[in-house]
């Protein structure tokens, strides 16, 4: 049996020896979620018939024995997390990373982190074991970056960069590939650096000029970006503009740059309401030298938009893990403290914002992994396809799998962004006064959470990427494959709820269409694309209900209100709206 290593100085697990907090076993919700119908299949991709098993250290013999392997790295990443990287966030966060001759410098307990989870074996998680790496799938990945992002998000966002290798794999040639995914998997780090001072949502503009120099048979790259998330790391992807004269995405191709070759300066960090802990660079590229990722002038149009799909489940999964954290800290502190002689907790007022903190997390944490399997098997078979053709039926998976990844990836993102910002605002308003002093750790919690919506893609870019599936009916198909599933006796009022809230959708969603205004329907379109993911979720929660109701059937009840209200909230504004309104909402 494959086992993966544990941490420096610790017991193997089964040893007795270790009974310390573990992000991963104290929530049992997350080892529900790796053990799915999809996920047989996952394995039987990713590992193509356990063809590494007895080539490579920890490589798994079967199905089984792949479960366990998953099991006991995300046993070490909850150890590692529970005692390492929880324990110095508050530390992390003071600090802060700072800047000194053109140099980043972390924060110290950064470093004790980074440390850990090389010595852990936590990273290249994703990549293939011929590189170095654990060859995990996306869905095992996921649950790994939760687990960290409850302790520290701001240490999420240096340690889940790694996952910037996977667009160099799948679009660097071979040898780009044996130079810098080993490097990966041994703990260097990456970043991508995208966005400009005058090119931020709108990536089409970047400005950062690539040059070939033909006598040292390389690419020179000059320029800044802005706003580059761990930007002094080992590393760099970077969208740059090589084609002389073009101001739009067709002139825009990718490039690898590496920290050793020098060429590259950090003018400054910025200074942030929350994620201290993760240094947001000024970089200023003189001459840099770089190679070609790919085929020139498809930086923006295919491998960027592959790299943000990526970082946005990425982004799904920090936000689950920062629910995660706003639901102990509010619970703990809810059955803590004493008011008019008896614990908070047992107050409506408090307890409903608990309860809503809990359901919002199951649900959205439900989203967050389906997404994650489709992505899985479409990436699998994409990676199936470079080696050899795909049978029809493996066409046929592909494009379905594929498409539900593009469909949920935006909502995964969106709602689970959107839910760390209500559940942290409301871990707070649970601590009363005592949560707006720094000493409490829902504070951090909170500001941490505010950038989710914003990076890696804003909620109302989410929207925009999500609204054609609203709009061709794709989540109706979605949501009537959903309604053709049995459903035990006990639980047919929640489907029947749940047909209801599709029913609201269509209509709300042929009233947004019927003018043919674009205005109209951009207007109407976040609130369609919330009708669609609350009632998917409901879906979700209610098939995990019906499989481990001790652990999922109270967040249902409490989700399915929460749920119903909102969708019947959108509908009553759609309904409401008319194209004679428009200029109301121009507020110019």
């Amino acid at each position: 049996m494959a086992i993966y290593p544990q941490p420096d100085g610790r017991p193997p697990r089964g040893s007795g020896g270790n009974n310390m907090a573990n992000s991963y076993t104290d929530v049992p919700e997350i080892k529900f979620h790796m053990d799915h119908p999809l996920m047989r299949r996952i394995v039987e991709l990713k590992e193509r018939n356990f063809a590494d098993y007895g080539q490579y250290d920890y490589a798994c013999k079967d199905y089984e024995d792949a479960l366990d392997n998953y099991d006991r790295l995300l046993e070490i990443a909850g150890d590692v997390n529970a005692n390492i990287i929880g324990v110095n966030a508050e530390a992390v966060d003071a600090e802060g990373p700072g800047c000194k001759d053109g140099r980043m410098i972390y924060a110290s307990k950064t470093v004790e982190n980074m440390d850990a989870c090389i010595k852990a074996g936590l990273n290249g998680l994703t990549m293939p074991r011929r590189y170095g790496g654990l060859n995990v799938p996306m869905t095992v990945y996921s649950a790994a970056n939760e687990i960290v992002s409850e302790g520290d998000a701001s240490f999420q966002n240096i340690w889940s960069l790694q996952d910037c290798i996977v667009t160099l794999y799948e679009f660097g040639d071979e040898e780009q590939r044996k130079k810098y995914i080993p490097r990966v998997c041994a703990g260097e780090t990456m970043s991508m650096d995208l966005t400009e001072p005058d090119a931020g949502s709108d990536l089409q503009s970047v400005t950062l000029k690539a040059t070939f120099d033909e006598k040292e048979n390389c690419w020179r790259l000059n320029g800044v970006k802005r706003f580059i998330t761990n930007g002094d790391s080992d590393i760099h992807l970077v969208l740059a503009r090589s084609v002389e004269g073009t101001k739009d995405g067709r002139g825009l191709s990718m490039f690898i740059y590496d920290k050793r070759n020098g060429g590259v300066d950090v003018r400054r960090i910025e200074n942030k309401l929350g994620i201290h802990g993760s240094p947001t660079c000024e970089l200023v590229y003189k001459n840099a030298k770089a190679e070609l990722c790919g085929s020139e002038k498809l930086g923006l149009i295919k491998y960027v938009m592959a790299l943000m799909n990526g970082a946005r489940l990425g982004i799904a999964a920090q936000s689950t893990g920062l629910q995660q954290a706003a639901y102990e800290e509010a619970l703990a502190y809810a059955k803590d403290r004493k008011q008019f002689s008896k614990e908070i907790i047992n107050f409506p007022a408090v307890y409903d914002m608990i309860a809503t903190i809990k359901a919002k997390l199951d649900a959205g944490r439900s989203m967050l992994y389906m997404t994650s399997r489709y992505v899985d098997i479409y990436k699998a078979l994409d990676d199936i396809s470079k080696e050899r053709k795909l049978t029809p039926e493996e066409r046929d998976e592909y494009k379905k799998y594929s498409r539900l990844a593009d469909a949920f990836t935006p909502l995964a993102k969106g709602m689970n962004s959107e839910f760390a910002n209500q559940s942290t605002y409301d871990a707070i308003q649970v601590h009363g006064g005592s949560g707006f002093m720094l000493e409490y750790k829902c504070q951090r919690i909170y500001r941490d959470a505010r950038i989710t919506s914003i990076y890696e893609g804003t909620t109302q870019l989410q929207t925009v990427a999500a609204i054609r599936y609203v709009t061709n009916g794709f989540y109706q198909t979605v949501l009537a494959d959903y309604e053709a599933e049995p459903v035990a006796p006990e639980y047919k009022c929640y489907a029947e709820r749940l047909v209801a809230m599709r029913e609201k959708l269509a209509e709300a969603t042929e009233k947004a269409k019927a003018p043919g205004n674009q205005d109209f329907l951009d207007l109407c379109a976040r609130k369609l694309y919330e009708m669609s993911a609350l009632t998917i979720m409901g879906h979700l929660i209610l098939q995990d209900t019906q499989k481990a109701p001790e652990m999922f059937g109270k967040s249902l009840k409490v989700f399915m209100n929460y749920a119903e209200s909102e969708v019947a909230k959108h509908f009553n504004y759609v309904n409401a709206l008319d194209e004679s309104q428009l200029d109301a909402y121009r507020q110019i």
